[in-house]
Parts: structure tokens; C-alpha cells; sequence
């Protein structure tokens, strides 16, 4: 029988596989659209891009990670979801893409400490609550120390009550993160919180929008 995180895993990732080509579709108009987001990533595309690998976990089809590459970085991406391993592979032949858990990083980077950066890219909204601190003990654990961790997710307004909350996610359930919750999740996880910015509902989307950026300290 499977476990509560397998099952978890296996209904996020059917979920994503089964509209892959329609969420495809979906990120190619948007993100070139997106100029906060972008912004965000052109200073972590600053701060890793001369220091090593950079890891893109929950890359989707592979758009942010190519995104990152045509930064100068030295980007790969690791999903849950076969569909958009296969898709990123096939729009992006010259990068490096995954299947794989952002809970256990070990077939994708066995060596501790390895890499620059870390991208999280809406990518922990699916995770139970309960879940996320072994996510982000494994990026500690990959990150090399001085390396840099970016986080996106969608939130909660400011003021709300602190714990996550569950929301009614497109594709699949998810959680709403205040960003002031997340960044002690951060620092409980042995890293140190440089920015937190909190998005407000516009055009683009109805709910907030999170965004931390930590560095793993030594």
C-alpha cells in the first residue's frame, strides 16, 4: 500500500502529466509576460552565474530552466512529472533534465555541497506542509555553502493568520505559504533570508505571490 507522500506524489504528478501539453501552451504565453518574475530571476541568475551548477527542481517543462541557461547559467531541471521531462528534452536537446523528487536529490546530485544555486519555482505549493522541511534540507544539502536559494510560490495576504493554508490549485491541490512562515521554514533549515517580498493580486493573478531568497550559510 502506498504511503500518504506517495500517494501525494503520484496525484501531482498524474495531474501535471495528464495536461502537460496544455500547461505547456499555458507557460509559453505567460511567462515572457511576467516582469516581476523575471526580474527576480536575473539577480539569481547574477548571484550563481559564475559560482557552479544551478539545480531548476520542479522545472515543468522546461522553460524557466532554458530561461536561466540563455542567463549565462549553468542550469538543469529535475521534475516529478515523466510528461514534462520529455517535453523539456525535446525543445531544450542541449540541457540537462530529470525525473526525479525534490525530496530525495541523490540520483541527481549524489555529491553533498555541489552546486551554486537552487531554484524552487512554484514547485513546493504541492508538498504537504509536513513535507517541506526534508525538501529543504535537501537543498541545504546539495547547495554549496555561500549558494543561493530562490523561491516562488503563491501566499497569503499580509497579516493572515501564520500557517499555510490549503487552496483549490488548477491542476492539483495546494498550499498558500505566508511569506513570513516560509522564511522561518528557511531558517530553521540552516539558511538566511536575504529578501522576502510579498506580491499583491493583479491582472496576471488573483491570489498573492511569495518570493524568498536565502544563501546557505557554511
Amino acid at each position: 500500500m502506498a504511503t500518504s507522500e506517495e500517494a501525494t506524489a503520484a496525484a501531482t504528478r498524474d495531474a501535471y502529466g495528464a495536461m502537460s501539453g496544455r500547461y505547456l501552451e499555458f507557460v509559453q504565453e505567460q511567462f515572457p509576460r511576467q516582469a516581476y518574475d523575471l526580474a527576480l530571476l536575473s539577480v539569481f541568475a547574477d548571484l550563481v552565474r559564475d559560482a557552479g551548477p544551478v539545480a531548476d527542481i520542479g522545472c515543468g517543462p522546461g522553460h524557466v530552466t532554458a530561461h536561466l541557461d540563455g542567463l549565462g547559467v549553468r542550469a538543469f531541471g529535475v521534475d516529478l512529472t515523466p510528461e514534462f521531462i520529455a517535453l523539456a528534452r525535446a525543445a531544450y536537446p542541449g540541457l540537462r533534465f530529470e525525473t526525479g523528487t525534490m525530496l530525495d536529490l541523490r540520483s541527481h546530485v549524489p555529491a553533498g555541497g555541489s552546486l551554486a544555486g537552487v531554484l524552487g519555482w512554484y514547485s513546493l505549493i504541492h508538498l504537504p506542509p509536513a513535507q517541506v522541511p526534508r525538501a529543504l534540507a535537501e537543498f541545504h544539502r546539495v547547495l554549496a555553502p555561500g549558494g543561493q536559494l530562490l523561491l516562488g510560490f503563491q501566499s497569503t495576504a499580509a497579516g493572515a493568520a501564520p500557517e499555510p493554508v490549503p487552496f483549490d490549485h488548477k491542476v492539483t491541490p495546494g498550499w498558500l505559504w505566508p511569506v513570513d512562515t516560509f522564511a522561518d521554514a528557511l531558517t530553521a533549515a540552516g539558511f538566511t533570508v536575504g529578501l522576502r517580498s510579498l506580491r499583491e493580486p493583479g491582472a496576471d493573478s488573483r491570489r498573492h505571490q511569495g518570493y524568498l531568497l536565502a544563501v546557505r550559510e557554511g
